[in-house]
């Protein structure tokens, strides 16, 4: 019987599963989700890819896994060491094939919001700002957003702030994959425990769910990788990601 998800292990491994073959990866600050995502990549697939994080690391092994995707334990071992210049140095280059970027609101263009809530004069909460979103989401071949909740406060129909806009790719949550297509964020995939309608009610933009279908269970390879690097149940716990 293949594994059943969590709502954690769900966004860790779907947002694997965007990492392709010899591709440049680029997981960033505050970014523990897809720190573990690549990591549980080079794991659980038979395939190479060039790792960088926001650490400085180049094809890093580190010796332990940190709580923080900051972490300088990130660098052991590296080809290189890079600073933030180099990281958008390669984006605008077009070298970065793939980045992880954080978001706290995104629409159904796949444009994020990292800089405030409610209005821009007096607002409800303010973010950190756009850092190397800004300059990667736009440069970078392709990016993956992920949110440890599905609400409509989260997945929007129109942004508090538009912080940056461009290469998005697609958005993983706890109950759905989602890819651009045709200039829109298009449904893949639904958590098996959800359901389409329940995607729908929960999500602000209106989306296209033709061919979207229940995700693929978690390969034993896949499980066995991200337990492996959270045998406590550590990360998961401090997620507090949730189904419903």
């Amino acid at each position: 019987m293949p594994e059943a998800w969590t709502g954690f292990s769900y966004i860790v491994t779907n947002l694997a599963r965007f990492i392709r073959p010899g591709e440049v990866t680029f997981s960033g600050v505050n970014s523990t989700p897809p720190m573990l995502a690549c990591l549980l990549a080079k794991r659980a697939y038979d395939f190479g890819f060039t790792w960088i994080n926001v650490a400085g690391g180049v094809q890093p092994t580190p010796s332990r896994i940190p709580i923080s995707s900051s972490d300088p334990v990130l660098s052991e071992g590296s080809a290189a060491i890079f600073a933030n210049e180099d990281f958008y140095d390669l984006c605008t280059r077009g070298g970065m094939d793939l980045c992880f970027l954080g978001a706290a609101q995104v629409d159904g263009l796949g444009r994020t919001n990292v800089s405030v809530i409610g209005d821009w004069h007096r607002p409800k909460v303010r973010l950190p700002g756009g850092g190397g979103g800004a300059v990667m989401l736009p440069t970078a071949r392709r990016a993956v957003t992920w949110r440890t909740e599905h609400s409509k406060r989260a997945l929007v129909g129109k942004l508090d702030f538009v912080t940056a806009a461009g290469g998005m790719h697609g958005v993983v949550t706890p109950v759905a994959v989602f890819v651009k297509r045709d200039g829109r964020l298009a449904l893949q995939s639904w958590h098996p425990e959800a359901s389409l309608e329940e995607v729908r009610e929960r999500t602000g933009f209106a989306f296209d769910a033709d061919g979207a279908v229940p995700t693929a269970a978690p390969t034993a390879r896949e499980s066995a990788a991200l337990r492996a690097l959270d045998p406590q149940g550590r990360f998961e716990s401090d997620a507090k990601v949730a189904l419903r």
